[in-house]
């Protein structure tokens, strides 16, 4: 019988060690939390067994949608009943607004890990909550071209089980504006909205020695000019009633809250399905509206449903009271200038008055970054003007 004899090979260059192997847990969560997007977080999935069983622990996730399908555009029936449709860019938003934002999310084929299991299994799942217009017994994703296939945020995140910190970002605002146009607002819902912040300009000039001499879109001149504290008093000349500028702030104003109110419908599967949610941040890439909800703002809508509108699917709107400030000619410290700032308040009419009370200043100026929160400061110094809207 042969002695046995140890490998030299092994005894001088031993195996690898895996220094992954080396980190606990909580140090790899910690990691996948600073990752946070949820395509990369896929990727990780297929490293190892072990990032496949902890990714789904997460509790920061950001999902960025490629694309989005409105109906019209998955009926096939849908180029000719377009023709018998009234034309106009506003019954193409409401389509848009309509048809289903959040719709498709390029398909995470990365959660395919080493080894099928529930949470391939979940991937696949049927979810006829999270497609608007479609049927129970349609497909849970759609196939766009090149056979890609596409899933909704609410069927990629059932993949995971802890997620208190949640942000989706939509590839661009709803809302189609001129170019130079400045609109952008910001909304907090609970099971109706709680309130809205929205600050808009005809235009934005960034370099105040190439101004016009006169702007002709509002009627305004540009000796003006104002710092947010000018000898007009924050008063609104008369031209802004007769020469479009009042109604221009008002259909930026239900064009907002037409928005938000259809991206906080669409959240409904997401909130019920992720109890331990604690923020939802649902934005856009063009950083033009931000929804926003807290912990106490999602247990309401879980415990108090929403009421949708009945013409569309979105949450239906109360009757709201509302705060205007306006500034012909707003320059702001960095330089930036603002035609026809105008900022806009916004809360629900039967809102307690203890929430009424809120500073402006502190509720209003950190609403935006920089340098809009500076805009915000100097508008809400100037006259105000109150006005009401209906339930729509």
């Amino acid at each position: 019988m042969c002695p046995v004899r140890s490998d030299p090979i092994h005894r001088f260059h031993p195996l690898p060690l895996d220094h992954f192997d080396r980190l606990p847990d909580s140090l790899l969560l910690l990691i996948f939390n600073k990752i946070g997007d949820v395509k990369a977080l896929g990727r990780c999935c297929l490293v190892s067994r072990r990032f496949h069983s902890l990714v789904p622990q997460v509790d920061n996730v950001l999902v960025r949608v490629d694309c989005v399908i409105s109906d019209d555009d998955s009926s096939p029936s849908s180029s000719s009943s377009d023709k018998s449709r009234p034309a106009g860019p506003f019954s193409n938003l409401l389509r848009l607004v309509f048809g289903g934002i959040v719709k498709p999310l390029q398909a995470l084929g990365q959660f395919l890990g080493p080894k099928r299991s529930l949470l391939t299994e979940t991937l696949n799942a049927l979810s006829s909550s999270s497609s608007v217009g479609r049927g129970a017994d349609d497909d849970d994703a759609e196939m766009g071209q090149a056979g890609v296939t596409h899933h909704s945020p609410t069927q990629v995140l059932r993949n995971f089980n802890e997620i208190r910190f949640l942000r989706i970002e939509l590839p661009s605002g709803e809302l189609g504006i001129d170019d130079g146009v400045l609109l952008k607002w910001r909304a907090d819902f609970g099971s109706t909205l709680d309130n809205c912040i929205i600050l808009g300009a005809a235009s934005v000039i960034n370099d105040v020695h190439s101004q016009v001499s006169e702007y002709v879109n509002d009627g305004f001149c540009s000796n003006n000019s104002i710092t947010g504290n000018g000898d007009d008093n924050g008063s609104i000349p008369e031209s802004f009633y007769t020469n479009g500028g009042l109604k221009l702030r008002v259909v930026w104003t239900i064009s907002s809250l037409i928005a938000a109110s259809a991206r906080h419908y669409l959240l409904q599967p997401i909130i019920a399905e992720h109890r331990t949610l604690d923020t939802l941040v649902l934005t856009d890439a063009d950083g033009q509206g931000v929804l926003r909800m807290n912990r106490d703002q999602l247990e309401e809508l879980r415990v108090k449903p929403l009421s949708a509108s009945s013409a569309s699917k979105r949450t239906q709107v109360p009757a709201l009271n509302m705060r205007l400030w306006y500034a012909p000619h707003l320059e702001l410290p960095n330089g930036v200038v603002l035609k026809g700032a105008t900022l806009v308040a916004i809360r629900p009419s039967e809102q307690s008055a203890s929430r009424k009370e809120v500073s402006d200043a502190s509720w209003l100026s950190t609403a935006f970054e920089e340098p809009y929160g500076t805009a915000a400061k100097m508008l809400i110094k100037r006259r105000t003007y109150c006005l009401e809207m209906n339930s729509f």
